[in-house]
Order: structure tokens, then sequence, then C-alpha cells
């Protein structure tokens, strides 16, 4: 009996190491702070990146024979009259208007353009991917102030079988050159109104939803 009872202590310390060891584990996965309501609309993000497959509108002022309605290719290029070829993806409207000035400035004096971005869909940088459970896993161009709520509205929520609260996001942090996993409870959000678990989201973050296991 003596033998019994230290074979069970033994047992038991160990199950109580590995608890100990677990705990702070669990206890240490983190969580983003909850988003802030914006009332007045969102406030402007930074400047937008010209991505593949945007729609550009290019006016030349006084001269609109040289400008044109055009479509970011997808090797990341535009041609316009007198333009050929010229990169358009990872550059902002400004930037790309600058381009063009200089281009054109072989041909008139002084050229005023102008680029407007009319569809967008950014650069793969620039995007939100939900993966897994949701009801239409999508990638999604990221806007200023976009939380999950939104992006969650824009997939059609979670499918039939999601575990939302064992959801998580991935972000990359440029300061450590790694990347961080984040807990999020989509089933809170969604099924229970707990705005607390709605956060903020930024460009490039990836959400991957699993299936429940039963």
């Amino acid at each position: 009996m003596a033998f019994c009872a230290k074979r069970w202590t033994s047992v038991f310390a160990v199950v109580l190491l590995a608890v100990a060891t677990v705990s702070p584990a669990v206890a240490a996965e983190k969580e983003l702070p909850p988003a802030l309501f914006v009332p007045q609309g969102g406030q402007p993000g930074e400047d937008y990146t010209i991505g593949p497959l945007d729609s550009l509108t290019v006016f030349v002022w006084r001269n609109p024979e040289l400008g044109a309605q055009v479509q970011v290719r997808p090797d990341g290029r535009i041609t316009l009259p007198l333009i050929n070829d010229m990169v358009a993806v990872g550059k902002t409207p400004t930037q790309l208007s600058d381009d063009i000035h200089n281009a054109l400035s072989t041909y008139i004096t002084d050229p005023i353009v102008s680029v407007i971005v009319n569809n967008f869909s950014g650069t793969f940088a620039q995007q939100i991917r939900i993966v897994g459970a949701a009801e239409r896993p999508a990638t999604v161009s990221y806007r200023a102030d976009m939380t999950l709520l939104d992006v969650m509205i824009s997939v059609g929520g979670l499918s039939q079988y999601a575990a939302g609260n064992r959801a998580k996001l991935i972000r990359y942090n440029p300061e450590t050159k790694k990347q961080e996993e984040y807990r999020l409870r989509i089933d809170s959000l969604l099924k229970r109104g707990d705005i607390k678990a709605n956060v903020k989201l930024l460009p490039g973050d990836v959400i991957i939803i699993p299936e429940s296991l039963f």
C-alpha cells in the first residue's frame, strides 16, 4: 500500500508540474485591444499604393488626349498615349503623377498630371486574407479603420461548423521582422454581440478560422 501511495503521489506531482508548465503559455496568449468606434467616418490612412488590376484615370490638364482610363496590367504596368509600359504598381497616385509628368515633359512644356484610383485591389501587402471556415473565404482590400466586424460582414460571417472563438490573426511585425499570432473571438462578436471582441485590423493581416472538432 505504501508503494502504491508513493507511486500515485509521484504521478500527481508530474501532473501538477505539467499544468504549471502549460498554464503560463495559455495565459500568455495575446489578444488585441478592442477597436475604437469612429462616429464621423474613418480617418485618412496611409498613402494608397497602386496594385495590379487597379482602375486608374489619368488626366493631363489642357491635353486631354494624352490622358486615359486604364487598368493596371497583371505585370504592374500601364500604357498611355506617348508612354509605353510605365510601372504603376507600388507607387502612390502622386508618385505615378510625377513619373508621367517627367515622361511627358519630353513632348510638352510642364504638363500638369492627375491620377485618380477608380476601382482598387491594392498590393498584397494592403489586403486582408480570410481563410478557413468563413462562409466565403476571400481576400479583402484594406480600408482605413477597418475592423474584424467589417471583414466578417464582407465574407458572409462564419460557416456552419466554424469554431470562431478559436480563430487566429497572423500579423507581421516590421520591428521584430517576425509574424505574431493573436487570438480572435469571432463567435463572441457575431453571436453574442460582444463589441469588445471587435478589433482593428491592419494591411497584410491573415485571419485563420478553424472548424469545430465535433
